[in-house]
């Protein structure tokens, strides 16, 4: 399967202030294969050390900070001298050797000539923690599950060749249309986890995929207790069950109370925090104005958390096939287009995503920074395209773009753009 992060480590790799670079991202989202894949189409070879199956490594950086002896040992431990720049090294799981971590500093300072990417599970909250890496010395990039571009290059090629053929100003095919909306609820069900996806291609069984979601599901529960720190793992749980209650509200804004009754922010807070910054939850927050730079007017007590992965969040809403196949609407539709949108334009605008909410009977779904200008973008999860909150920010506001994606067609209509969407992650190239 073909990664865009390919393309970003590319970067790095030929950057003039290249530094050692840490992967982060929940478990399983790929960062163990984007590194191997890398190493072996850019590199003549490919040094890789994980810390949980090697413990022996641990050794060699707990006893030194010596960088050239350390890439002296670990070339003996491969049975060959590991070249600076022609060689690309790789280690796993580093959470498990902290020592390992803090010696990235010493390679940036004293041997930046070797090429280095680190990765590990819920590394996101120990470099949370201001002392667990060096700060300033490493690059960083968030790895995320394959997004729908990425999806359907993977599932189906040729409808893919059409698709990156859309552009702005130019119709598309009644056809195509309905072929792409075929695969957008396709990745619905599947979601972006490149297991799932792999699983997808190589049996097209739901079932299997839906055995895969419950299990990673599990897997990540599982990982509150073992790698929370001080975290209280009980409410990181709590936390995490509670999103598919937070998405159905009719506001979204997230209420303490449906973690737990009588529950406050105090209480909750650190759980909240660790479950973003271990890369499964997405929040964005709410803005007092819609007007540049929107980080100024952001408002952090007033947030909505979305699942990092939509497959997984249809898993744990228990929704079926069938509805998401057969039925033009059903409870929770509109939960998951919205969760879809965000995972596929979180990444492609200077900011992240905000959402605007002036009263509690008036809300736009999400405020987009593009440069000098806000985009206001309402998401409809069918063709029902009605929204007089939409409307009216658009007469009050009067922004340069709207944006407004569902099942429908695209079309422009002045400065309102109607995207499909299956477009929602090139909404950048058509605004």
């Amino acid at each position: 399967m073909n990664r865009t992060a390919i393309n970003q480590l590319y970067d790095w790799k030929n950057s003039n202030d290249r530094k050692p670079l840490i992967l982060k991202g929940a478990r399983q989202v790929g960062k163990t294969w984007l590194m191997k894949e890398f190493g072996r189409l850019y590199y003549k070879e490919v040094f890789y050390f994980n810390f949980d199956e090697e413990e022996e490594l641990k050794s060699i950086f707990d006893k030194s900070k010596d960088v050239r002896r350390i890439i002296e040992l670990l070339g003996m431990i491969k049975g060959s001298a590991i070249l600076p720049e022609k060689h690309l090294i790789i280690f796993d799981e580093i959470q498990e050797c902290p020592s390992a971590l803090g010696t990235l500093k010493y390679f940036c300072e004293n041997a930046p000539e070797y090429h280095i990417i680190a990765a590990g599970s819920l590394l996101g909250t120990l470099l949370a923690q201001p002392k667990s890496y060096p700060v300033g010395k490493v690059n960083v990039l968030n790895i995320s599950p394959m997004t729908f571009n990425e999806f359907l290059e993977a599932t189906e090629p040729r409808l893919y060749d059409y698709y990156k053929s859309i552009k702005k100003g130019e119709p598309i095919e009644g056809i195509f249309h309905t072929k792409l909306i075929e695969e957008y609820n396709h990745y619905l069900i599947i979601g972006g986890m490149p297991e799932c996806v792999t699983t997808w291609i190589k049996t097209a069984d739901a079932g299997k995929v839906l055995k895969i979601q419950q299990e990673l599901i599990e897997l990540y529960e599982n990982d509150f207790s073992k790698h929370n720190g001080k975290v209280n793992s009980g409410r990181i749980l709590l936390v995490f069950r509670s999103i598919v209650t937070q998405l159905a509200k009719e506001n979204e804004k997230f209420i303490y109370g449906c973690v737990r009754q009588g529950a406050r922010a105090r209480e909750f807070e650190e759980a909240i925090e660790w479950l973003v910054s271990a890369g499964m939850v997405l929040r964005i927050n709410n803005v007092s104005k819609t007007e540049h730079p929107i980080k100024a007017f952001m408002k952090p007590e007033h947030f909505k958390l979305f699942f990092f992965d939509t497959g997984l969040l249809k898993c744990m809403a228990g929704i079926s096939n069938e509805a998401i196949l057969l039925k033009s609407d059903y409870q929770f539709k509109g939960a998951l287009a919205e969760n879809f949108v965000l995972q596929q334009i979180k990444d492609s605008f200077d900011t992240m995503p905000c959402y605007f909410a002036p009263t509690s009977d008036r809300e736009i779904d999400f405020i987009l920074q593009n440069g000098m200008n806000i985009i206001p973008v309402e998401v409809k999860g069918g063709k029902n395209v009605s929204a007089i909150s939409f409307k009216n920010y658009i007469r009050e506001n009067n922004p340069e773009r709207a944006i407004r994606i569902s099942e429908l067609g695209y079309e422009e209509n002045g400065r309102l753009i109607n995207l499909p969407l299956y477009l929602s992650g090139r909404a950048k190239e058509f605004i």
